[in-house]
């Protein structure tokens, strides 16, 4: 049996049984008989059922979004919001899917020579816990409106929310296995990547899954795409907006609890203002609100699950152990840990150099911009960084130095469908979202016509 136990007090949510060997590869198999006449199917055709799931995502966001704070402790205000941005990334792949995969002329010698998108049939996407709906939708609604089929192999602790988006789909009108979730342990991944009806594989989660998933898909030369982990910066210059920039620093690293790989879990200061930003930043974080994640003023849940705080818990101590001091928080409660801010932060300590997944940030300080850059760039993860400076053109001087796959200037890192998300380095490889991330999981086909 798969469980679902809500980490606020310990009770069983939701279970279900494993798929079987056989069930498996009886879905598998009606997901590829779907897609060889999905993909007959036109645009508009398409597009009106991505609506009808932006709209059932809508309807029903009450429902869905109560059944991931059950799972996993999402405070319930910002669960409403994640369905929401799913709707969002239904609406703009509806609208914008056709013309994102529009042949590409190209003038040659030829008659007519164009490049075309083409799907390529079932893609396996495995998805993680701390964003159950919006992880999943960014993959499913690029994918469905490219024309390929989804299988999903979701974490075990939010198998209700698995269930919960085929429902969607089911609800919207979208035809049978066009979207199928599949109650499996990770032990049967490897198997899904190898079966041939399967031809390619994304996955968001932590560096041995991604390590695992590509180095399957690489023996059976299928295309990946992996989000890995993330330890953001956020680089505060001494020129910065203050006000601004504390509210924003404070929401980059502790909203969903901290538990988020484009979260900013290393606060680096300039000196000049290191002592009064620091004051400010405690202050902020204790008003933080931490309670029942079902309680709509809720800002600070519980993590997803005990064994993670306790991991955290270790981390934090680790880096107080080799010099770090807690100025605020420290302390674990089962699943619950307290909002912790950690100055003297240097980068041997394991709060700079090992991603944080939980509301812990620590703080480090520089005197130059090469200084900055440099402790940006020393991290082996490379997702994402913000720097928050008056000066425009110090900002573009110094985005291109920065190894990460996005800079934000004065906003901390989040996903946009109309922009490219991805990193570099151990944070993964391949783009979600926009043009690129619907281009990821389609054949780019070499069209060329010539007269005799």
């Amino acid at each position: 049996m798969i469980k679902s136990i809500n980490p606020y007090n310990q009770q069983v949510v939701f279970e279900t049984k494993e798929l079987t060997k056989k069930e498996t590869e009886e879905a598998i198999d009606e997901a590829h008989k779907r897609f060889l006449s999905w993909r007959k199917t036109s645009y508009s055709e398409r597009s009106k059922l991505m609506h009808a799931a932006a709209a059932e995502l809508k309807k029903n966001k009450q429902e869905y979004a109560e059944t991931m704070t059950l799972e996993m402790g999402k405070p319930i205000a910002q669960s409403i919001a994640e369905i929401e941005k799913c709707a969002w990334v239904c609406e703009y792949y509806a609208a914008h899917a056709e013309s994102h995969l529009a042949d590409k002329t190209i003038k040659t010698d030829a008659a007519a020579s164009y490049v075309s998108y083409e799907p390529l049939g079932v893609v396996l996407a495995v998805m993680p816990w701390n964003y159950p709906f919006w992880q999943v939708f960014r993959f499913a609604a690029p994918a469905l409106m490219a024309g390929n089929i989804g299988i999903l192999k979701h974490a075990s602790n939010v198998m209700q929310s698995a269930i919960n988006i085929q429902k969607v789909f089911e609800r919207a009108g979208f035809p049978k296995a066009c979207f199928t979730n599949l109650p499996l342990s990770s032990s049967k991944i490897e198997a899904i990547i190898k079966n041939p009806k399967v031809k390619a594989v994304t996955l968001t989660g932590s560096k041995p899954a991604g390590s695992a998933v590509a180095s399957t898909a690489g023996n059976e030369i299928k295309k990946s795409v992996l989000e890995l982990g993330g330890s953001n910066a956020l680089v505060v210059f001494e020129d910065c907006n203050l006000e601004e920039t504390l509210k924003t620093a404070v929401q980059a690293r502790f909203q969903n609890t901290g538990q988020s790989c484009i979260a900013g879990k290393r606060l680096i200061l300039h000196k000049n203002i290191a002592e009064a930003f620091t004051e400010n930043y405690v202050k902020a974080v204790r008003e933080l609100k931490s309670g029942d994640p079902m309680d709509e003023n809720t800002y600070i849940g519980v993590m997803a699950r005990p064994d993670l705080a306790e991991e955290l818990e270790a981390q934090l101590k680790d880096s107080v152990n080799a010099g770090a001091e807690v100025l605020i928080g420290g302390k674990r409660n089962n699943a619950y840990f307290e909002p912790t801010v950690v100055t003297g932060v240097t980068p041997e300590m394991s709060l700079f150099k090992e991603e944080t997944f939980g509301p812990v940030i620590g703080i480090t300080t520089f005197e130059t911009e090469e200084e900055a850059v440099d402790l940006v760039n020393q991290s082996e993860f490379g997702l994402g960084v913000s720097i928050f400076t008056e000066d425009m053109e110090r900002a573009k001087k110094l985005v291109p130095l920065f190894d990460d796959g996005a800079v934000f200037v004065n906003e901390l890192v989040k996903s946009d469908p109309r922009l490219p998300f991805g990193g570099t380095k151990i944070s993964g490889y391949g783009r979600e979202l926009s043009a690129d991330g619907i281009q990821e999981f389609v054949n780019r086909k070499t069209v060329y016509f010539n007269k005799y």
